[in-house]
């Protein structure tokens, strides 16, 4: 079964904690950054006793949708915890570039608060009773990717981060060194948002800092590949792949296999 398929069947499979049957168990958890108010997700097997690795979930720039949500289930039914954090705050959720584009250039014009607010969702997770928080990994969609770097970036306690079709951010000084897992990148070699010049400076700022990178360029893939929904949103550069979209997925479960 092609993992698109495989994604929007996780996505209808999955039961609330008041649900007896599913396996894979999801329930809201509020939080706070500051006075902003954001609901995150989390999921889990029930049918998996004590603690195991979480993996954080960064949602693109529409905001905390099924997608991201489906992503976390996913990660849930290999066995792990997974925590879809909230960026935007409780159901700023959009199909709007315009509005999409407004709540992403916000949340990132103040470099400390974006990935401070990265962060609280971070500590959510590694605060779930079910969580082992000694294995710890970030993956990151879009605007999602961008800000598991910033957690890399900031030192974040991570084990492996995964940033698909991200825009890669390059680092402030020697930020670099400061990323203490593994980074995993999954990037579309026809993504018209990337320029050639930004992927080679953030390849050589990485490795300079002695960091332990896994680079895939996907031929003809573009922005956010691994989205289905992707050619919905009227922007020609948003195309899904389904090729890309399972070998980014199988290149992240390697490295979590690796890493935990």
């Amino acid at each position: 079964m092609r993992l698109a398929s495989i994604f929007v069947a996780a996505i209808g499979s999955v039961l609330t904690v008041s649900g007896a049957l599913a396996a894979v168990q999801s329930k809201p958890v509020s939080y706070q950054d500051g006075e902003n108010q954001l609901t995150g997700h989390i999921y889990w097997d029930d049918s998996i006793e004590g603690k195991r690795p979480g993996v954080l979930v960064v949602h693109e720039w529409w905001g905390l949708n099924d997608y991201a949500k489906g992503r976390a289930a996913l990660l849930a039914e290999m066995g792990y915890v997974a925590f879809a954090l909230d960026m935007y705050g409780s159901d700023k959720v959009t199909t709007h570039p315009a509005q999409a584009k407004e709540w992403s250039s916000a949340t990132t014009a103040d470099l400390d608060a974006w990935r401070t607010r990265a962060m609280k969702g971070l500590e959510q997770l590694g605060e779930n009773s079910l969580t082992d928080a000694n294995r710890i990994a970030a993956v990151g969609y879009c605007f999602g990717g961008a800000t598991v770097m910033q957690l890399a970036y900031a030192g974040a306690d991570l084990k492996g981060v995964v940033s698909f079709h991200g825009s890669l951010p390059l680092p402030n000084g020697n930020e670099a060194t400061m990323i203490k897992g593994k980074v995993l990148i999954e990037h579309g070699n026809d993504d018209a948002f990337i320029p050639a010049e930004r992927v080679e400076a953030f390849k050589a700022a990485l490795s300079e800092a002695g960091v332990t990178m896994t680079f895939h360029g996907h031929d003809g893939a573009r922005h956010a590949f691994t989205n289905p929904d992707a050619g919905s949103f009227g922007i020609e550069n948003l195309k899904y792949d389904q090729s890309a979209d399972e070998a980014s997925w199988k290149s992240m479960q390697m490295l979590f296999g690796e890493i935990f």
